[in-house]
Parts: structure tokens; C-alpha cells; sequence
């Protein structure tokens, strides 16, 4: 099976990535909190080949939704976890229009029903994005049960700002479409 879920929009770095390793690699305090990380770095190039075996579930691989380099993120995640895929892409499409944010994508995670919406930023510093996600989960919060986490994360160490490849589209947003019904 080939890996051909469009990621085009996602522009994740691919000199590295992360695979999960199913035992703890790392040990990490943070913010007096102790992590136990179970995702090893891989200093090679995120390959076809390497997608190709994430999809046919024989490895998990992850991505950095940090530019280490530059200090910015390109997209500002909702991680949902919940039960309702449905229900939650409505309400949070809806807050996403309003707050003028115009590309997003859903993709399915490798549990059913949970998502990965990814919002297209662009060149975001880590602060702005992380205080964004903050505003954006708060006031979704007003009309949802909060199943969700955001991301990028300071509650979290930098390591942990990571998200698995999609295993599929859900559904996506481009542009003004809808604009034309308001």
C-alpha cells in the first residue's frame, strides 16, 4: 500500500522525523513535571518509503510541528479525541471562518473517529501559535465538551510537539467558498 494521504498543505520538515518505539527512550523534566518519551529522533529524511510503512502499520511515524531552526510553526493542530468527528468538525469549522482562517484539514488518526485539524498558518512564531491555539480552544470550548488538545503546546516539552502522520483525509477547507452564503 503507497502513502497518498495529500499532506501538501501541511509543510513538515522532512530531514527527520519520529518513530515510536513502544518503550521509553527518553526520560524528560520539564516545568517540575517528569515525561517519559517513547518516540526515538531519526536524523534521516522523511522517505516514501518511510510514509509507505507507517501506512501499511508496521512502523509509527511522527512529525515535528516545530521549525527548530527558525523558531515557528507552520500549522496550529487540533488533536480530538473524542467520539463525535462529525458534530466537532462542524462547531470547529464554523469558529475557524469566523476567526478568518480560511485553509484547514482534517485528517483521521490511526483510532477511529479521533482527528488531527490541522490549520494552515503559515510562518507563525511558536508564542503567537501557541497563544492562538489557547484562544481558539477556549472559545470552541463555549460549544463543545472539551475532547480535544492543541498544538503547538507549552505545557509540554518542545520534544512532545509532535503529531503522527495522517492516515487519511477527513475532510478540508480552502479559501472563501462559504463566503459567497454569508
Amino acid at each position: 500500500m503507497a502513502y497518498n494521504v495529500d499532506i501538501t498543505l501541511i509543510k513538515m520538515n522532512k530531514k527527520y522525523y519520529y518513530e515510536y518505539k513502544g518503550k521509553i527512550v527518553n526520560k524528560i523534566v520539564y516545568k517540575g513535571r517528569t515525561f517519559f518519551d517513547k518516540y526515538e529522533k531519526v536524523d534521516k529524511p522523511l522517505t516514501l518509503m518511510i510514509m509507505n510503512e507507517h501506512i501499511e502499520r508496521k512502523k509509527i511515524i511522527a512529525h515535528d510541528l516545530i521549525n527548530r531552526d527558525r523558531n515557528i510553526v507552520e500549522n496550529i493542530v487540533f488533536d480530538y479525541n473524542g467520539n463525535n468527528p462529525e458534530l466537532f468538525w462542524n462547531r470547529v469549522s464554523l469558529l475557524l471562518r469566523e476567526e478568518g482562517f480560511l485553509n484547514f484539514t482534517a485528517y483521521n488518526s490511526k483510532t477511529p473517529g479521533h482527528l488531527h485539524l490541522y490549520i494552515h498558518k503559515g510562518h507563525t512564531t511558536l508564542n503567537e501559535a501557541i497563544q492562538i491555539g489557547k484562544k481558539l480552544s477556549s472559545k470552541l470550548a463555549l460549544k463543545l465538551p472539551k475532547q480535544w488538545r492543541m498544538f503547538p503546546n507549552d505545557d509540554l516539552p518542545p520534544e512532545f510537539n509532535i503529531l503522527n502522520l495522517p492516515y487519511g483525509l477527513f475532510k478540508k477547507e480552502r479559501g472563501a467558498s462559504w463566503a459567497k452564503h454569508m
